[in-house]
């Protein structure tokens, strides 16, 4: 049984503790990839044409490395008035107030009255990272000498930000939330992939020409960044 000849289901749930593994095949995966989300669930990558059988052996294999992962995220953070949001890794309180559009003002995040805060502070962060990491890919893309086609704004879970071989970048809106070095760590290193299509010593070396302090803020997404997907903005 291949997945090819039988539908991948959507989920595998394992009996102890109860999680539900979302499973996703990668026709560029080579091997097996375990993520823990917040909210308790797990996302596995894995190739094409790999037996179910072999996903269920690998979750039950890894089941207590998968709880302990999971005990170690931070419980889901709901978006309103009174929270202290990071923006651009500085916390800021939200506030209700006689506004039109959201803004930051005195170190407050003031939102506008009668509207839901999370889905306003959504689109907020949306802009602010479409804006600032736009524009500062375009710029590390003119000193290599390539161009940027295009810019989207995502929330994705599996990693920060993408280059086609197209030159379209993407990135997760989440990292508005980080502070302004990993931000422009992300532009450099996404604008970098328009040299080199991998991570290559090539790569590396040309990451380092744009910004040659770049593992400091690095090091901060790998260690702090699944901390910005524990703000739920959709109440």
């Amino acid at each position: 049984m291949i997945f090819r000849r039988r539908p991948l289901p959507a989920a595998i749930a394992l009996d102890a503790p109860p999680v539900v593994v979302r499973l996703r095949v990668d026709a560029r995966a080579r091997r097996f990839t375990l993520r823990p989300t917040a909210g308790g669930g797990a996302v596995l990558t894995l190739p094409e044409g790999v037996p179910e059988r072999d996903a269920r052996d690998f979750l039950e294999r890894h089941a207590g490395w998968l709880t302990g992962a999971l005990s170690r995220i931070p419980a889901l953070v709901t978006v309103s008035p009174g929270l202290c949001l990071p923006l651009d890794g500085v916390p800021a309180e939200i506030v209700v107030a006689r506004v039109t559009a959201p803004r930051l003002e005195a170190g407050r995040l003031l939102v506008p009255e009668g509207r839901a805060a999370g889905p306003a502070l959504q689109a907020f962060l949306k802009r602010r990272a479409r804006d600032r990491l736009g524009a500062a890919a375009r710029g590390h893309a003119e000193t290599l000498g390539r161009r940027v086609a295009a810019v989207s704004i995502r929330d994705t879970r599996s990693r920060w930000g993408s280059c086609s071989s197209t030159g379209r970048l993407s990135f997760s809106w989440r990292i508005a939330m980080a502070p302004e070095e990993v931000q422009g760590y992300l532009a450099a290193h996404e604008a970098a992939h328009l040299v080199e299509m991998n991570h290559s010593a090539r790569y590396w070396a040309v990451l380092a020409g744009l910004m040659p302090d770049y593992e400091r803020p690095r090091a901060w997404l790998k260690r702090e960044g699944r901390t910005l997907h524990r703000y739920r903005f959709d109440v």
